[in-house]
């Protein structure tokens, strides 16, 4: 029976490393000669859409590792002036897939720098990125309420009605 111990324990050895490097193997990757961009207060890294423009750049949602990730806004500023915004979800500080509101919306998934870079957009994705982008938008509002900032909470639950009508 040795050899049934020894495959045991190689076995329970192989499981144990496969869960510790899988999240790894499905991390999101920056596109190659990305910029690395830094939320000014929390110091959260993220690869910011081109879409979004140059300068500051805050990151409302989870840090997970130093990198933004989950749903969540970017949101340029500058200054006190709000400028456009990304919703929608990060992995590993990479954009996933989300909407670009600058007057008037960039939708898809991020791919060559950007958001909805690609030149047709899949019926499918145009809908899975208005939903993803609705639930960042609900995401970053609960944010502000657990602040206790009624009038902002209140604001981004009217951005995800208005990205919510964008589904219908």
């Amino acid at each position: 029976m040795p050899h049934r111990n020894a495959f045991i324990a190689l076995s329970a050895f192989a499981t144990v490393a496969s869960l510790l490097w899988a999240p790894s193997l499905l991390a999101q990757n920056a596109p190659a000669g990305a910029t690395w961009s830094r939320d000014p207060a929390s110091h959260c890294e993220f690869v910011s859409p081109i879409s979004l423009t140059v300068g500051p750049t805050y990151w409302t949602g989870a840090c997970a590792g130093n990198k933004a990730s989950g749903l969540g806004m970017l949101r340029r500023r500058d200054g006190n002036q709000a400028g456009p915004a990304f919703y929608g979800e990060m992995q590993n500080g990479v954009p996933v897939i989300g909407v670009i509101d600058n007057e008037g919306y960039r939708v898809g998934r991020f791919s060559n720098g950007d958001i909805g870079g690609s030149a047709e957009l899949e019926p499918q994705d145009r809908l899975d990125a208005f939903r993803a982008a609705a639930k960042a938008a609900r995401a970053v509002g609960a944010v502000y309420a657990k602040e206790g900032n009624a009038a902002s909470s209140r604001h981004y639950e009217e951005i995800a009605q208005q990205l919510d009508m964008q589904i219908e």
